[in-house]
């Protein structure tokens, strides 16, 4: 069955990591049986995200919302494929993803899913951090996230992210989906034959023991504390970008550059 996908991608201040993001949709697009589009939301950059993305063939839109669930949905109402897939700018998918998801979702047997995550590197600090948080994720009983799949009717009928939600939206979504699954018969799976590779940027910014140093700040975003949200997700971004003089306002992305 010839589906479009939609690949979605929230990206505030990427210009670090959107073209190998870019890049690798690309190259796992021609594996991919479907036409694949891929749609970046542009929120609030003020480095040249938007003029990369562009330029590497994505579809741009622009969402200012501090609300990575609400960013996330403004690309879905853009989309225009049967299936959408989420993928974050400082993430990258092996070349057979998409092929992937579509035998999963082909076979019926899904409502959709995460994928295997892996790290770009890992230290013994990394390690203790993740297992910090690890009791907090394996309560909500959910396999996998990292990138979402699932068919754009199925992700209308569950209303997409949860914009009420501060943080942890990623978490929350993945529940309803499967919920969603299990009220037709259907499995929330897990792609094993593919991966991402996620950067680092969080252990990179608050140091590789930061969970095991601060355990509160952990136990805040569980409970979607929105000050620690921020703190966590823009405010140190923003003060890292500042640091190495990524802001620019002579190049600063707008509504102007939309393709949608």
């Amino acid at each position: 069955m010839n589906q479009m996908i939609s690949v979605i991608t929230p990206a505030h201040n990427e210009a670090q990591f959107i073209r190998g993001c870019l890049d690798s949709v690309q190259t796992a697009a021609q594996q991919a049986a479907d036409t694949v589009e891929h749609i970046v939301v542009l929120n609030r950059c003020a480095d040249n995200t938007g003029r990369i993305a562009l330029e590497l063939g994505a579809r741009v839109v622009t969402d200012d919302s501090r609300n990575l669930s609400r960013i996330r949905n403004t690309g879905a109402r853009a989309a225009r494929g049967e299936i959408v897939v989420t993928i974050d700018a400082d993430s990258q998918m092996t070349p057979g993803m998409l092929v992937e998801v579509q035998k999963k979702l082909d076979s019926g047997k899904y409502i959709g899913g995460g994928v295997l995550m892996l790290l770009e590197r890992v230290s013994l600090g990394i390690i203790c951090s993740l297992m910090v948080a690890a009791p907090f994720i394996l309560r909500h009983r959910v396999s996998s996230a990292g990138m979402f799949w699932c068919l754009k009717k199925d992700f209308d009928a569950i209303g997409g992210f949860d914009e009420t939600l501060a943080c942890i939206e990623d978490i929350d979504f993945a529940k309803r989906l499967k919920k969603h699954g299990q009220r037709s018969g259907k499995r929330y799976g897990t792609i094993l034959k593919a991966h991402i590779v996620t950067s680092c940027r969080k252990f990179d910014q608050f140091g590789d023991w930061f969970a095991v140093r601060d355990p509160k700040m952990i136990r805040r975003l569980f409970k979607r504390d929105p000050k620690t949200a921020d703190r966590f997700y823009y405010d140190v971004r923003s003060e890292t970008a500042k640091q190495h003089n990524v802001s620019d306002p002579g190049s600063r992305d707008s509504d102007s550059i939309s393709s949608a």
